[in-house]
């Protein structure tokens, strides 16, 4: 229940505080006073956006705050909007997002604008209004069945996308596997360019390698009087000076290496061999390595490291075909799991629609709308986040006339009363607070006391408050407030008052249209009251 309301510079209004009652309470005032205004006070409890120029000119900031009893705890749900539009949210004097203060005030209150009977001439709206008669545990299952239409529509998209990619993906893999077989049919190392690049110069210069071998190794043979002379001149004084016996073990080193690099030389150069079919084996070797380097970043190492990226590459675009394989059993149970639901969710609308009929008819005859035929079809459509189910309201406001679909064939006025025969049906078991903004206009006569009535109805047990201009459903209330619009102020300034029990005659009378010294008018509001 919101116990009470306080607004402060909201357009015309600078200060207003609403101690609100259960039951019925009513808001009443001259058009253009304000009353709209503190819908708008409400909307913004609601999380609605903040209207520009919202906040009264001359003022920094314009201030909602609702104080609710919710199962005996006090909740309280608060808005500060900007002058330059800005807006701030707060949840039991704590900030927080507009969304969390929505989520807490949707549970608390709920709000019907002037145009909110309209909305009853939607398909949309009809079918909410019989899943609203269908009970929590439908209310649940309808949850989970835009749950699970959510995952039959990501599996949907995710197919969807591995289609789109798989004529790439067959392209790509072709050219991966190509790149990667010819690489790793190469096999290249690193060791083995310098290996070959070493083998590739040498034959090239096999002759010229050859001739300077030989030709070395004869120059360092001993001759007579060479360097073997001389150790033999340096035998018989050996042992005599340390010095000399010094210089002579050099020299036997020196001639011993001397032959030793002779030898070497004329091993090498005879086993060099100039054959033309190894140098073109080598360079046909060194070319198609070097073919692979300019075509995978210019060294061997790079070529490795692309054949690596391949190898991953592939793996995952061959496992591309196990993510559909995925996807497409995912898709099956989620098309399953909604197929259920849906069948679930049918049968519970098809068992509640008489029955919402009967009780929709029943509260018509108590709306001056004896007589009217009120029934409710179903017909079935593809499945969607509600299921396979599309409501349609038929209704023929007369006897004898054919019956026909509720948004062709009722007045706004009609479409009033059937709004609250619904609710009165599918909201009995809700403790949520009931905004109704002017939900009883295009209605007079007889038909605005049959609609104060059900208004009344509706606030038993509950909370219900409405912003009415039909002296009727005022003179019902069990809490009168009214709105009135000082012009002499500028800008001007909208109070709101309670009313006292004598004060509330003298609004009626004004709201029948009379001055307030006309007895005729009084005693009819008077009558009024002592009905109500």
């Amino acid at each position: 229940m919101l116990c009470e309301l306080r607004v402060e510079n909201l357009l015309l209004i600078e200060r207003a505080e609403l101690r609100l009652a259960a039951g019925l309470n009513v808001l009443t005032g001259e058009t253009g006073a304000g009353k709209t205004v503190l819908a708008h006070a409400l909307d913004l409890l609601l999380g609605g956006r903040a209207r520009p120029g919202i906040v009264r000119p001359g003022a920094d900031e314009a201030y909602v705050e609702g104080v609710f009893d919710d199962d005996g705890t006090d909740v309280v749900l608060a808005r500060r909007v900007t002058a330059e539009g800005r807006t701030r949210a707060y949840v039991d004097h704590r900030s927080a997002t507009v969304g969390e203060l929505r989520e807490r005030a949707e549970r608390l209150i709920s709000f019907y604008g002037q145009h909110e009977h309209r909305k009853l001439a939607l398909a949309s709206a009809q079918l909410e209004a019989l899943d609203g008669f269908c009970g929590d545990a439908h209310a649940a299952r309808l949850a989970e069945m835009a749950r699970v239409h959510a995952r039959v529509r990501e599996a949907e998209a995710r197919i969807e996308e591995l289609r789109d990619r798989a004529g790439s993906r067959d392209r790509e893999l072709d050219l991966l596997v190509y790149e990667l077989q010819e690489i790793e049919e190469a096999g290249p190392s690193e060791a083995e360019e310098a290996e070959l690049a070493a083998r590739r110069d040498r034959l090239r210069h096999a002759e010229a390698l050859r001739a300077a071998a030989l030709g070395a190794a004869e120059a360092l043979t001993p001759e007579e009087g060479g360097p073997s002379a001389g150790i033999d001149a340096l035998a018989p004084v050996e042992g005599v000076d340390t010095e000399l016996d010094a210089l002579a073990v050099r020299l036997r080193a020196a001639v011993e290496e001397l032959s030793d690099v002779a030898h070497d030389l004329r091993s090498l150069g005879e086993g060099i061999d100039g054959d033309a079919a190894e140098l073109d084996a080598a360079e046909e070797r060194l070319t198609l390595l070097d073919r692979l380097k300019r075509k995978h970043g210019g060294t061997i190492a790079a070529v490795l490291e692309h054949a690596e990226r391949c190898r991953a590459r592939r793996d995952e675009l061959e496992n591309a075909e196990v993510a559909f394989e995925e996807a497409a059993s995912e898709l099956e149970a989620a098309t399953a799991g909604r197929a259920k639901l849906a069948a679930s969710l049918h049968k519970a609308r098809a068992a509640a629609a008489p029955k919402l009929a009967n009780a929709a008819r029943e509260r018509l005859a108590g709306l001056a709308m004896e007589g009217a035929s009120f029934d409710v079809a179903l017909e079935q459509r593809e499945p969607g986040p509600t299921g396979i189910d599309a409501a349609e309201f038929r209704i023929a406001p007369n006897p004898g006339v054919p019956a026909g679909a509720l948004r062709d064939i009722a007045s706004g006025g009609e479409l009033s009363r059937v709004m609250l025969a619904l609710m009165g049906v599918t909201n009995s078991g809700s403790s949520a607070t009931l905004v109704f903004d002017e939900v009883d206009a295009g209605i007079g006569g007889h038909t605005a006391r049959a609609v104060g009535e059900r208004l009344r109805e509706l606030a038993d047990g509950r909370q219900v408050l409405c912003i009415t201009h039909l002296p009727q459903v005022a003179s019902l209330a069990a809490r009168h407030f009214s709105i009135t619009k000082d012009t002499a102020t500028d800008p001007a300034r909208t109070t709101v008052e309670q009313l006292a029990e004598g004060a509330v005659v003298g609004e009626i009378v004004r709201m029948l249209g009379a001055d307030g010294g006309d007895e005729a008018a009084r005693r009819h509001a008077e009558e009024l009251l002592r009905a109500a």
